[in-house]
């Protein structure tokens, strides 16, 4: 499917309608709707339209060529838009995946009606730290030197080195070189520095009452558990821990992480509909 952003077309999946509501999946810095693909056909059935969205500038989602056109608030913006297409019978959950938690937030904080709740999956409070943003410091220099394919060898090359990285199929390999292959240069500049840049705006998010759950791999080498944790704690939302799972709870235990979901959904108080 394609929906109406600020700056162009977004590519998405789309389950279809949802008689509970529907579910809006937010992608992170350089993932896309198909990071979400285990979650779609169980989430429909049990009674949502699920439609997870590749952000601009990620994979089947064309974007500006101003790195400046990817700030966390251009990005809301870009969600609060396609809200407006998805209201209908229901409520409308929004969910965000680890940098997409972040611009989740921040279209909830921009419109709070709009939303029945968030769910911030391996997302954190504040801009990104330790390795993972230690890594993106070294972005920039790649991108000038050899722009996108170098950067996707780079970490290819970085991958082979680690020995706690499983074996991932042929097939899955060639997508995911497709997918990173396929990002904005300018959207990977403005998305590590929006990233890293975001503030603690945990206090702001509460003060809008909208319910929010905070879930996270036990595991999770981003933003971590006890960061997570007491993210949650401050939010006064309701916090899980996926066993077996490091950062993409999605993908590595989605059973129980539609199991998470659609409690929490199914437990939102009804009178809770923009």
């Amino acid at each position: 499917m394609r929906f109406t952003g600020t700056s162009g077309p977004l590519a998405a999946l789309d389950t279809g309608p949802g008689r509970r509501g529907t579910v809006l999946l937010v992608a992170g810095f350089t993932g896309s709707k198909e990071d979400f693909a285990p979650l779609l056909d169980p989430v429909a059935a049990a009674g949502w339209r699920a439609v997870a969205v590749d952000q601009r500038g990620q994979f089947e989602s064309p974007g500006p060529d101003d790195p400046a056109a990817y700030t966390v608030d251009e990005l809301a913006a870009d969600l609060l838009v396609l809200a407006t297409e998805l209201h209908g019978e229901g409520p409308l959950h929004l969910l965000g995946h680890s940098f997409g938690g972040i611009v989740a937030r921040a279209a909830v904080l921009a419109d709070p009606g709009t939303f029945a709740s968030l769910t911030l999956l391996a997302s954190g409070p504040v801009g990104l730290t330790g390795p993972r943003a230690d890594l993106l410091e070294h972005l920039a220099p790649l991108l000038e030197a050899g722009g996108v394919a170098l950067v996707h060898r780079t970490l290819e090359e970085l991958a082979l080195t680690d020995p706690s990285a499983p074996p991932v199929p042929a097939p899955v390999r060639e997508f995911l070189a497709r997918r990173f292959l396929a990002n904005s240069e300018a959207g990977l500049t403005g998305m590590a520095a929006a990233m890293t840049g975001e503030p603690d705006r945990v206090a702001e998010l509460r003060s809008t009452g909208v319910p929010v759950l905070v879930a996270h791999g036990a595991d999770d080498d981003a933003w971590s558990p006890a960061a997570q944790e007491d993210m949650a704690h401050r939010l006064g939302a309701r916090h899980e821990v996926i066993g077996g799972s490091v950062h993409s709870p999605a993908i590595e235990q989605p059973a129980r992480t539609v199991e998470l979901l659609t409690g929490f959904w199914a437990g939102v108080p009804a009178g809770v509909d923009a």
